[in-house]
C-alpha cells in the first residue's frame, strides 16, 4: 500500500509500473518518496513562516497545506516531466529548467527552517536591535521637547539669579550698616547715629523688595515647574504609546534580516541540504540508465505517436484524393450537350422576364 502511494508521487505511469520488474518500481517508490517528503518538510516551514505572520495556528496550518500541496505538484511535474534519452547533454539540457525550479523551491523551503533552527540567536539579535530601536526612538521623541525644557530651566534659572542677587545686595547693605553701628566702615563712628539709620532704612526697603520678588518669582517658578512636569507626562506618554511598536518588531521580515546578520555558512549548508533534497529525485533519473519502464514507456508513446502521425497522413491523402474526384467529374459535366442546353434555356427565359420588366417600368414613367 505505501510502495503503491509513493510510486503515484514520483507521477509515473502505474499501469506500466505494474508489468515491470520489482526493482523499476522500488526505484519510482524512492523518487516518490522523496517527492512526498520533501512537500512535507515544505508544510513544516511554511507553517511556520506564516505563524510568525498571523500568530495563530489554524490560519498558519491551513495555507501551510495549502503550500505543501502546491509544492508537492511542482515536485512531481518536475520529476514526471523528465524523459530519459540516447544523450545524457539533451537529458541536462532538459532538465536544466526543472533544476533551477527546484533550486528556487529549496530556498523557499529551507528559509523558514533556518528562522526556526536558529531562533534563539535570532532572538538575541532582534533584541538588540528593539534596544537600539528603543534609544533612538526615545532621542528623537527628545528632541521635540528639549527644546521647551531647555527654555523653562533657563527660565527657572534667570528667576533663581534674579532671587540670589537681590540677596546678595541685601546682605552688602546689611554688612554695611552693621559695620557703620561697629565703627568699622563709613563714619568709623561707634553707635547708631544719623548715617547708621540711614544705611538701616535703605536695608529695609531692599529686604522688602527681596520678600515681595521671593513670593512674585516662586509663583513663577512653581508655574514654570508644573509646565515641565506636564512635558515631562507628554513624553513619557509618547515613548510608552510607540514602545508596543517596537516590542512587536518580530515579524517574518524582521527575522529573516536579522538572519542575514549571522554567520552565513550554518545557513548555507543547511541550504544545500534541502537544495539536495529537493534535486535528488531529478539526478537520480538522468544518472541511472534506461530501465525497463524507460523502454516501456518510449514504445507506448512511440505507438501513440506513429498511430496519430498515420492518421493525418491519412485525412491528408483522403482530401488530396477527393479534389481529384471532384475535379474529374465537374469536368466531365461541363462537357454534356444536354446540360448545355438546359442552362441555354434558363438564361433565355431569365432575360425576356427583364425586358419585360424594364418594359413596364418605363410605361409607367411615361
Amino acid at each position: 500500500m505505501l510502495k503503491r502511494f509513493f510510486i503515484l508521487c514520483s507521477g509515473s505511469d502505474t499501469d506500466i509500473l505494474a508489468d515491470s520488474a520489482n526493482g523499476e518500481q522500488n526505484k519510482y517508490a524512492g523518487i516518490g518518496a522523496t517527492v512526498f517528503f520533501t512537500a512535507v518538510m515544505a508544510f513544516v516551514a511554511a507553517s511556520y513562516a506564516l505563524y510568525t505572520v498571523f500568530d495563530t495556528y489554524f490560519t498558519a496550518i491551513f495555507f501551510g497545506l495549502l503550500w505543501g500541496i502546491l509544492i508537492f505538484n511542482l515536485d512531481r511535474f518536475i520529476v514526471s516531466t523528465i524523459k530519459k534519452k540516447d544523450n545524457f547533454l539533451d537529458e541536462l539540457l532538459q532538465a536544466s529548467p526543472r533544476i533551477i525550479l527546484a533550486i528556487i523551491i529549496a530556498i523557499v523551503i529551507s528559509k523558514p527552517l533556518e528562522l526556526k533552527i536558529f531562533e534563539k540567536e535570532i532572538d538575541r539579535v532582534l533584541l538588540e536591535q528593539k534596544n537600539d530601536l528603543t534609544l533612538a526612538n526615545q532621542e528623537q521623541i527628545a528632541t521635540q521637547f528639549t527644546p521647551a525644557m531647555a527654555a523653562t530651566d533657563a527660565e527657572i534659572v534667570s528667576l533663581k539669579k534674579e532671587i540670589s542677587d537681590k540677596e546678595t545686595e541685601v546682605n552688602s547693605l546689611y554688612e554695611t550698616y552693621i559695620a557703620e553701628a561697629e565703627g568699622r566702615k563709613g563714619t568709623e563712628l561707634v553707635g547708631k547715629g544719623p548715617v547708621y539709620k540711614e544705611k538701616r532704612e535703605k536695608h529695609d526697603a531692599m529686604l522688602t523688595e527681596l520678600a515681595t520678588l521671593k513670593r512674585i518669582n516662586s509663583a513663577k517658578i512653581s508655574d514654570l515647574e508644573t509646565q515641565k512636569t506636564a512635558l515631562t507626562e507628554q513624553y513619557d506618554d509618547q515613548v510608552n504609546t510607540s514602545q508596543p511598536i517596537i516590542d512587536n518588531f518580530d515579524g517574518l521580515m524582521a527575522r529573516v534580516t536579522a538572519l542575514n546578520e549571522l554567520p552565513w555558512l550554518p545557513s548555507f549548508f543547511i541550504f544545500l541540504l534541502f537544495l539536495a533534497i529537493e534535486t535528488s529525485p531529478i539526478f537520480a533519473k538522468l544518472l541511472s540508465p534506461k530501465g525497463e519502464y524507460d523502454f516501456k514507456l518510449e514504445d507506448r508513446e512511440g505507438e501513440i505517436k506513429t498511430w496519430v502521425t498515420q492518421k493525418a497522413n491519412q485525412r491528408k491523402i483522403l482530401l488530396e484524393t477527393d479534389h481529384t474526384i471532384n475535379d474529374r467529374v465537374y469536368g466531365d459535366i461541363s462537357e454534356e450537350d444536354e446540360l448545355y442546353e438546359y442552362k441555354k434555356k434558363i438564361a433565355r427565359e431569365l432575360m425576356q422576364k427583364q425586358q419585360d420588366a424594364f418594359y413596364k417600368r418605363q410605361t409607367g414613367i411615361l
